[in-house]
């Protein structure tokens, strides 16, 4: 006869109610933290998606580029402002100039000065009158004008003033209207004029006088009669 089977083991504890209540509130927590926890990597993950990241060379690169501008800028305005401006040729009306054509004024001529100052050399407009040259200032503004082999001017009589500078005597003829002196040197063997706008100082009298001295020969006065 076989023996009879133990009675199986009571010891094991009985899940109550209350415990598996709890067991599945804990599941139910842990896979809801696993849920959020998936959620706040999916939006993470999005978020990384939708922001670029730039490497710090663009990011260099994009905050050079505007002061590369600005300096290109101003070499740019400084090499324009160092450049030669092209002016219009400038165009004379003729005067009488008997002796325009003598040696006198072909040995000025070529010793007369590019520059006066700040007045540089200017292009005339042909035909040009004889004997004849120009200079310009840089902005605008009225030229300076030299002409030789004039007639004597009506206006050199006996008692005109006269101011010598570098070995030339000048007699000047003031033109308000047009703020201009006109400069006859008087002391040549020729009449030569230099025409200056007012402001222009005395570089222009003083190197026209050198170059008038080395080529022009000098003669005695010959002034025209007193006005009545």
């Amino acid at each position: 006869m076989a023996a009879d089977r133990p009675d199986e083991d009571d010891s094991r504890p009985e899940r109550t109610p209350a415990a598996d209540a709890t067991s599945e509130t804990a599941t139910g927590q842990d896979a809801t933290g696993q849920e959020a926890t998936a959620q706040d990597a999916t939006a993470q993950d999005a978020t990384e998606a939708v922001e670029p990241r730039y490497s710090p060379a663009l990011i260099a690169t994009a905050v050079a580029l505007p002061v590369v501008l600005v300096a290109g800028i101003i070499v740019a305005a400084v090499i324009a402002r160092n450049m030669p401006v092209e002016r219009e040729p400038l165009a004379l009306g003729p005067v009488p100039a008997p002796a325009a054509d003598g040696p006198a004024c072909a040995a000025l001529l070529p010793a007369l000065p590019d520059e006066l100052g700040d007045y540089t050399v200017a292009t005339l407009v042909e035909p040009a009158p004889p004997a004849t040259k120009a200079w310009q200032p840089e902005d605008e503004g009225e030229p300076i004008v030299l002409r030789c082999g004039l007639d004597r001017p009506l206006e050199f009589n006996r008692a005109s003033p006269l101011q010598i500078v570098n070995d030339v005597r000048w007699f000047e003829v003031r033109e308000e209207t047009a703020k201009t002196s006109t400069w006859f040197a008087v002391d040549r063997e020729t009449y030569i004029a230099l025409t200056v706008p007012d402001g222009t100082g005395p570089t222009p009298l003083q190197e026209v006088s050198d170059a008038v001295t080395a080529t022009v020969a000098p003669r005695e006065l010959d002034p025209g009669p007193l006005p009545n």
